[in-house]
């Protein structure tokens, strides 16, 4: 009898895009670029991570805004992640009715030479990012603005040869890189650490991203 393989540490992702995306992102991306210019109050006002030239960072309460756009893509992200956590805890319909959410969201604008740090959100259990513009990176420049995750697994590759290498995902040694298209959702476990390489190219990278966590609903 054959040998089984089984995948006993697995990290559940998720992707989604949205249905009507140019149309969203048009009025997303608008509405982000007035803010960034118009509106300091918008800004974060205590960073945790370094902010480097060529990144603006937003407050955390992008989907409080009452505008239509913000409106839809908070609609968009909260059903993904609920079909994700249903998906994954067997939860019926009704439970989920149960669980209420809270959350940080804000908004990243990345220009030339932008990138953000390694870090992960320990208080929340579900994070996600949402692609509204991917700046059109310059295609000659490798691993250009890419959302990547660290192999979580760090003991997995301190001893490589033949058996081990090369081995193809999931149980590959290296790290995730996911190149955000526009209109694609990216969820993940909170825990999870990730960073975005340094953006090049002469467009605005921008992107939406929220922290989720949950609680019981009463009455």
């Amino acid at each position: 009898m054959p040998a089984t393989v089984h995948a006993m540490f697995a990290v559940p992702f998720s992707t989604a895009v949205h249905p009507a995306a140019d149309a969203l992102n048009a009025e997303l991306r608008k509405l982000i670029l007035d803010l960034e210019t118009t509106a300091e109050s918008q800004r974060n006002p205590a960073p945790v991570m370094h902010i480097p030239a060529g990144l603006y960072e937003s407050d955390f309460t992008f989907f409080a805004r009452k505008e239509r756009a913000v409106q839809q893509l908070r609609d968009f992200c909260w059903a993904s992640l609920g079909e994700l956590i249903q998906a994954l805890t067997g939860r019926s319909a009704a439970q989920m009715a149960q669980m209420r959410i809270l959350s940080h969201t804000w908004f990243h604008v990345t220009r030339d030479g932008g990138w953000f740090g390694h870090h992960n959100h320990p208080m929340a259990s579900w994070s996600g990012v949402y692609c509204v513009d991917d700046g059109r990176p310059n295609p000659a420049v490798p691993e250009n603005g890419v959302l990547t995750f660290p192999n979580p697994l760090q003991a997995a590759n301190v001893f490589l040869d033949p058996g081990n290498v090369p081995m193809e995902p999931p149980y590959s040694h290296g790290n995730y890189a996911q190149r955000l298209q526009p209109g694609q959702l990216v969820m993940f476990p909170s825990w999870l650490s990730h960073f975005v390489t340094p953006y090049r190219g002469d467009g605005t990278r921008i992107t939406v991203a929220f922290n989720c966590w949950f609680s019981q609903a009463t009455g």
